[in-house]
């Protein structure tokens, strides 16, 4: 009963989010704790809302500050430079566009976490989307298959957990996996090219070149930004320029908030260019404490973001204003993540997790016995979406190994096909990370959830193929 209110429960989330009949954190709230008081423990709601929180709160205390940080730093200009260098490489191609963004989002996810590749991501590349009226979604969608693939390396996350699990060393799952990977990354990158084709097919080669431009402080020109092949105009901006941060640009979707259009302004009053290097050196220096885990990653973004904020903005009224620039981000993120501890702890709590996982192991055919490390690879691509990567790599993959190991299937081979779903498994409704990306991108999370799944799905599955046909699984 309790595997069949399981699956019941996240299939109602996932519906009403993907059509949109509630938000995602009313969702998370009410849902399990109507499905809570079905399994007649409702009595215990208190509890399991109580150990969710305390579970995901130094993630919520991490996102909050990691934004505030962030947003400081691309306030000051930080990030200018990879945005004017994207900008040129693109040349307002929706096709080198797209591609950008998948590069963008492997090379920044180096550092193991989600939040902050999408938070660098987004900044660097939400201007020239909105700019070029081409699709957000998309963007959301490959910059998270990106760092799906991109999250198996052993300071990311599923290959630790794998190894801690099952008592192996994480080099051995992860560097025979790279050709595997690689593959997928591939496919990440010609799914990019694909869907930036269609982008240039809707909208046309792009004329860009006055981003790149300082705005005139009272001018109101019409820049053309769209022409088919027979030279037709298809799409048409009207930038009001008033010389302040971003602010009078009309866009045809009625969008004139500033912060769509700030990382490119050259003239915005919270540059800091002469203490460029010392921003530079402090995010470096917070990221290499991450991958070495000097500190506790919220400890580390804490301290961050009170240096950040102190140094570049000395007066108290300036540091307010920044903190309350970013307040929105960090009330949406922080409250999907206060709202998932409800949905992640009445599924702990109540046993519906194990109830799912033992049914789904349950269900293996005999015959499938010596073929483990495919049923592993292809039960990692839902179960990492539906349930935590602890649930599943503590949960699960022992059940899986130990069942591997009775038809002659080695445990280095189910630990590499469990890493096969991460791709899907950054697009969950229950990794944090998802939630700063949707945001910032400002994007529905339902419509990014309906967009993304296949092309997820299908990386996975090259990545699982991959490893198969190399001899790795």
């Amino acid at each position: 009963m309790l595997t069949i209110l399981g699956f019941v429960m996240i299939a109602t989330f996932l519906v009403l989010i993907m059509m949109k009949k509630m938000s995602p954190i009313a969702a998370l709230v009410l849902i399990p704790a109507l499905f809570c008081v079905f399994v007649g423990k409702g009595a215990h709601l208190g509890d399991y809302v109580l150990d969710g929180v305390g579970n995901l709160a130094p993630t919520a205390a991490m996102l909050m500050f990691a934004i505030v940080y962030f947003g400081v730093m691309i306030d000051v200009g930080l990030f200018d430079p990879i945005v004017r260098g994207i900008l040129r490489f693109c040349k307002a191609d929706p096709v080198r566009i797209v591609v950008g963004t998948a590069v963008l989002a492997a090379i920044v996810s180096l550092d193991g976490d989600g939040s902050t590749t999408f938070m660098i991501t987004v900044s660097a590349m939400y201007p020239l989307y909105k700019r070029l009226k081409m699709s957000l979604v998309v963007m959301t969608g490959v910059a998270a298959t990106a760092n799906g693939v991109m999250n198996t390396l052993p300071w990311g996350g599923p290959t630790a957990r794998a190894a801690t699990a099952l008592k192996v060393d994480a080099a051995d799952i992860f560097v025979p996996m790279i050709p595997a990977l690689a593959m997928g990354l591939v496919a990440v990158f010609l799914l990019a090219y694909a869907l930036g084709l269609r982008e240039r097919k809707r909208l046309g080669i792009l004329s860009l070149d006055e981003v790149l431009e300082k705005e005139t402080e009272t001018a109101d020109e019409t820049v053309l930004v769209g022409t088919g092949g027979d030279g037709d105009s298809r799409t048409s901006l009207t930038k009001k320029a008033t010389g302040g941060a971003g602010e009078g640009v009309d866009v045809p979707e009625s969008d004139t908030d500033d912060d769509g259009f700030q990382g490119l302004d050259p003239d915005r009053p919270t540059l800091r260019p002469k203490l460029y290097w010392f921003n530079a050196a402090l995010t470096v220096l917070l990221l290499t404490a991450m991958i070495m885990e000097w500190l506790p990653i919220p400890v580390l973004f804490l301290l961050g973001a009170a240096l950040a904020l102190t140094v570049n903005f000395p007066h108290m009224p300036d540091q307010k204003a920044r903190i309350g620039a970013h307040a929105e981000n960090v009330l949406n993120v922080t409250g999907m993540v206060f709202a998932a501890a409800v949905f992640t702890g009445v599924l702990q709590g109540t046993g519906m997790v194990d109830h799912m996982a033992d049914w789904l192991v349950d269900a293996i055919p005999e015959g499938m016995g010596p073929h483990m490390g495919l049923v592993t690879g292809l039960l990692s691509i839902p179960l990492t979406y539906f349930m935590s990567n602890d649930g599943f790599y503590f949960g699960v993959l022992p059940v899986l190994a130990e069942a591997g190991q009775a038809h002659g299937v080695g445990t280095l081979e189910i630990a590499r096909a469990s890493i096969a779903g991460q791709a899907l498994h950054m697009s969950s409704p229950l990794v944090p990370a998802v939630y700063v990306l949707v945001g910032m991108a400002k994007v529905e999370f339902g419509d990014h959830t309906r967009f993304t799944v296949k092309w997820a799905v299908l990386t996975s599955l090259v990545v699982l193929g991959s490893g198969i046909l190399f001899g790795i699984i």
